[in-house]
């Protein structure tokens, strides 16, 4: 199949209409307002049906509505437009529902810029919304894994009953590169057997619903859902790691950052100074497998978290490493994006003081 030139954003939305999504519901915000555009274009001309909500609040409910009826469905926005998003993501993780979540990340807090930043890295780990609930995040570095990370989202939603939230930012979703739209079977999943379609007198009725007054009740809810949290941290977890053996230092970073950090390989090689990189993939499950093998290697002397962000996942990365080697941070936030040469230096400073 021949490579096409997309922008991330238009990447996105076309993988998300081949991995079977048929409904879209959402709401324009920079940088990010290509998949939305690109999904009001698309999704009529194959049976599908997009909706520009009258707010980011409408719209995550409508994608509630949809998944619970069993359809494949997902909505995109960028930081604020997320931070609305939160109750409803909170409710679709109670009722455990499947879907998938763009978020294409500016600087913030607040309104911010519309500068790339990482910095809704807590927001898409830790929960977001209130109570106990994970969503499974994944985090891609280009426009082609974009592409495959869509129809993964997908299927892992539907295989786990669990919203997969795309975790980009705006220099992700603005640039452009080849893509390949590969064919896939996808996984074997199980038919939604749960779903809202009408019963017709032919079945129980199917009642969706995030809400267990009986604290006793709601307590055995969230720990089966936490059971299958730890089936998806088994099964799911997924991570790069790369130029790490006999790596003095290693860099944890995602994303746009890691491609960052691959060039700084090259120019940390050149001066003689071994530099390895874990990135992950999946940012929740975190691999911390990978940071702890890495960690128990002799050559290794210590970490570096790169992030366009003040310091968050370096959080993850402290507790993977568990204080076997130390862990430094350098960033940039505010939609400043870290150079090769700022890292290069944070790099050498380290190694001084070894």
């Amino acid at each position: 199949m021949a490579k096409l030139l997309m922008k991330g954003n238009e990447a996105i939305a076309e993988a998300a209409i081949q991995a079977g999504c048929k409904f879209f519901f959402g709401y324009p915000i920079t940088p990010q307002n290509e998949i939305p555009a690109y999904m009001a274009k698309r999704l009529p001309k194959v049976g599908g049906c997009f909706l520009q909500a009258e707010s980011e609040v409408a719209a995550i409910n409508m994608v509630y509505g949809a998944a619970g009826a069993g359809a494949r469905v997902m909505t995109s926005s960028s930081s604020p437009g997320i931070s609305l998003k939160q109750e409803g993501l909170s409710y679709i993780a109670g009722a455990e529902l499947p879907c998938v979540i763009v978020n294409m990340v500016r600087g913030g807090p607040g309104l911010g810029g519309i500068q790339p930043a990482q910095s809704d890295y807590f927001q898409a780990t830790k929960g977001g919304g209130h109570g106990d609930y994970h969503l499974v995040v994944l985090a891609p570095a280009s426009v082609q894994e974009m592409v495959d990370l869509v129809r993964e989202a997908f299927d892992i939603a539907d295989q786990y009953r669990n919203p997969v939230m795309i975790l980009g930012d705006g220099m992700l979703g603005q640039m452009m590169e080849p893509v390949e739209f590969k064919e896939s079977k996808g996984r074997d999943l199980p038919p939604k057997t749960w779903a809202t379609t009408g019963c017709k007198g032919d079945r129980p009725r199917n009642i969706i619903n995030s809400m267990a007054i009986d604290p006793q009740e709601l307590e055995n809810k969230v720990k089966a859902i936490y059971k299958k949290y730890e089936e998806i941290k088994k099964n799911e977890t997924m991570v790069e790691c790369f130029n790490c053996e006999g790596a003095e230092i290693i860099a944890a970073a995602y994303g746009t950052t890691s491609r960052i950090i691959k060039n700084v390989i090259e120019m940390a090689r050149a001066e003689g100074i071994k530099l390895g990189l874990i990135r992950p993939i999946t940012l929740w499950p975190f691999p911390e497998k990978a940071f702890e093998e890495w960690a128990d290697k002799e050559h290794v002397k210590a970490f570096l978290a790169v992030e366009m962000s003040t310091g968050q996942m370096v959080e993850d990365v402290r507790l993977s490493v568990n204080g076997k080697k130390p862990v430094y941070f350098y960033g940039r936030t505010g939609g400043m994006v870290p150079t090769p040469k700022e890292i290069l230096a944070e790099i050498k400073k380290i190694r001084g003081g070894f």
